[in-house]
């Protein structure tokens, strides 16, 4: 039997209070753990990517790669955000498994295990954590999320957006592969979804936050709007269906004022034909812009680094592969808390 070897990816912008108890935690981790349904597996490496966060976050990061020998630093140019840190230290990884955690502590690193069951259990290569507990954030700032996660529900296909999280696992072809493809403006679980055929959530038990968040206002707006720009074209064909409506409403207002003329309903003079004239020239320029937004949204797709397809291993051969029958019999170190199964 051999053990689920899982790459820890974890983006640092300012680490230096909590990343030194997470990387102990870890630490345990990488000397193997079962999961709740007996599956062995170990942590082989974490990837720690410095995003240049101002509290000495780099500093911690060199003492932590010189105690443990599973951790490997990775230096960005500048700060460049969460999610293209993600990407940097996805492509470095080597392990069959990639986990994707906060640098705060919120997500136990244990849990890695609970995520990793629904994965086998549903052959499902993405696995998304799902909190029980209210985040622990404001009311204000869950209530924006939750909105926030239902709009872009609405434009992307499959509506996935509900159930993105950090907290993620992911089989290492995969994750790989979206970091060497993905484009610099993208949104990481936006081109996830361009290739998954199958996404899973567990349900975890989230803790406390040990740092205070480094999103301001500004940022978590911007994290917003790159979601909804990455979400595809629904957005752009919304402008031709507009257009459509309105110019079919001016059509079947000029029938309607047609007809009251005829049954002598008295009319304000020039009312009518101005009416129809704006309902329908509105229209048809609005069914042009969203013919241009379709050609600029392929030109979007291009530049986000959408591939047209992506070819991987015989998924047999692969992590999902591995016969039930290699899992360890339960009663070994139960390292997870509690699990759920539902997929989109």
């Amino acid at each position: 039997m051999r053990d689920h070897e899982v790459s820890v990816v974890i983006p640092v912008y300012r680490g230096a209070r909590t990343l030194e108890p997470l990387l102990a935690e870890i630490a345990v981790l990488a000397e193997g753990a079962t999961s709740t349904d007996g599956h062995r597996w170990r942590v082989v490496e974490t990837v720690l990517v410095f995003d240049h966060g101002s509290d000495g976050s780099d500093a911690v990061i060199r003492r932590l790669a010189e105690q443990y020998d599973f951790v490997r630093p990775v230096w960005l140019s500048r700060n460049f955000g969460q999610h293209s840190a993600t990407l940097a230290g996805m492509s470095a990884t080597t392990a069959e498994w990639i986990a994707t955690i906060d640098e705060d502590g919120q997500h136990d690193p244990a849990l890695i295990g609970a995520l990793l069951d629904v994965a086998l259990a549903r052959s499902a290569p993405l696995v998304y954590a799902r909190p029980t507990n209210a985040p622990p954030h404001g009311w204000l700032r869950n209530s924006a999320s939750r909105a926030a996660k239902r709009v872009v529900a609405g434009l992307l296909p499959g509506a996935g957006s509900p159930q993105f999280q950090s907290f993620r696992l992911m089989t290492g072809e995969i994750g790989r592969s979206v970091a060497g493809y993905a484009g610099p403006n993208v949104y990481l679980d936006v081109a996830l979804g361009w290739v998954v055929p199958r996404v899973a959530t567990a349900d975890v038990r989230m803790r406390e936050e040990g740092a205070p968040s480094g999103y301001s206002l500004g940022r978590l707006i911007g994290h917003f709007w790159r979601l909804v720009l990455s979400s595809g074209t629904r957005g752009l064909r919304l402008v031709s269906v507009i257009g459509a409506v309105t110019a079919l409403a001016g059509f079947a207002l000029a029938l309607l004022f047609i007809v009251q003329r005829l049954i002598g309903v008295d009319l304000p003079e020039g009312w009518t034909s101005t009416m129809v004239v704006l309902l329908v020239a509105t229209g048809f320029i609005l069914m042009s812009l969203g013919v241009v937004a379709e050609y600029l949204g392929m030109a979007v797709n291009m530049a986000m680094g959408r591939p047209a397809y992506l070819t991987l291993a015989d998924p047999e051969n692969g992590p999902l592969g591995r016969a039930r029958s290699q899992a360890a019999p339960r009663g070994g170190d139960d390292l997870s808390d509690r699990r759920g199964t539902r997929a989109p």
